[in-house]
């Protein structure tokens, strides 16, 4: 088999839905359609002569030859990113779209500022924001900056911490003038409390604290962030938040200061391939000067 008859966007179909498990699954995950994904595979099989995968009831699992040509394939998708990456670093204009991922809370309560006072002093830089709490791969052109609340391990990309934000407990204001405003862990651990739902972040924090709760100890429950501090603000309960938008909320008050959560480190991350790309190193710049000016705050 020659290997100029190899479809690049067949092997990309192959690796997600490796990666997937199914079908069904690199299509909610890639965007593409799962019609799409069937072709390509069924085309790559055809040009290798081979079947790479074989129908399962929980998936699609790798045939031998499947697995064997795995690592290969990454191999490929490795060298086309440096490969995009190195082309995009020879850019010197300041112009151009910069993609950001930054988690939900970030991105709605921090980054609107820093953005509209950015395209203000750089208008030829667009700016595409996705809002998510999942981690975009920025080795394979998923995005060229990240915002998250974890270090990466890999060495090619750069990790820049820009702030510790800290944690407090808040509940609305009436709900405190109905239920009165405890002094004691006693007597907080009396009120209701608004957590999430299947993670178990929060159960996590309040152990460090020396208080062992299950699930139910919080009576309304829900994983979206943005959500879950609405609750709060409506008179749901207590819940924890950022203190630089918890203390400007006027709807809310801090409470319990002999509650200590820990400090949520937030990180820059970008590949260092795209590290002086000009448009690239500007908005880096302006992310970092607005996220550690409310770190100090």
């Amino acid at each position: 088999m020659e290997t100029s008859r190899l479809d690049w966007s067949h092997l990309q179909s192959f690796l997600r839905v490796a990666q997937a498990g199914s079908l069904s699954a690199a299509a909610r995950a890639s965007g593409q359609s799962q019609p799409t994904l069937g072709r390509h595979i069924r085309a790559l099989e055809t040009t290798l002569g081979q079947p790479l995968f074989s129908r399962q009831p929980d998936g699609q699992k790798l045939t031998a030859v499947g697995a064997a040509l795995l690592d290969d394939a990454r191999a490929m998708q490795d060298a086309a990113a440096r490969m995009a990456m190195t082309a995009a670093g020879a850019s010197a204009r300041l112009e151009g779209t910069v993609r950001i991922t930054a988690a939900r809370v970030v991105a709605h309560w921090h980054l609107p500022p820093i953005l509209a006072r950015l395209r203000t002093e750089e208008p030829g830089i667009q700016i595409d924001l996705v809002a998510s709490d999942t981690a975009e791969n920025l080795l394979f052109g998923e995005a060229d900056i990240a915002l998250r609340m974890f270090r990466p391990d890999r060495g090619d990309l750069m990790a820049q911490k820009l702030a510790d934000l800290p944690l407090g407990l808040y509940a609305a204001r009436d709900y405190l003038d109905r239920v009165g405003r405890p002094k004691t862990l006693a007597a907080l651990k009396m009120l209701d409390f608004v957590g999430f739902d299947r993670s178990d972040v929060i159960l996590r924090l309040v152990a460090q604290n020396g208080l062992e709760v299950t699930r139910d100890f919080f009576a309304t429950r829900c994983d979206d962030q943005i959500v879950n501090w609405a609750l709060v603000c409506a008179g749901a309960g207590v819940g924890g938040f950022q203190t630089p938008i918890g203390d400007a909320d006027p709807r809310v008050e801090r409470l319990a200061p002999f509650i200590k959560l820990p400090a949520l480190p937030l990180w820059l991350v970008v590949p260092r391939a795209l590290r002086h790309v000009p448009r690239v190193a500007r908005v880096r710049d302006a992310l970092a000067d607005g996220i550690a000016a409310i770190g100090r705050a």
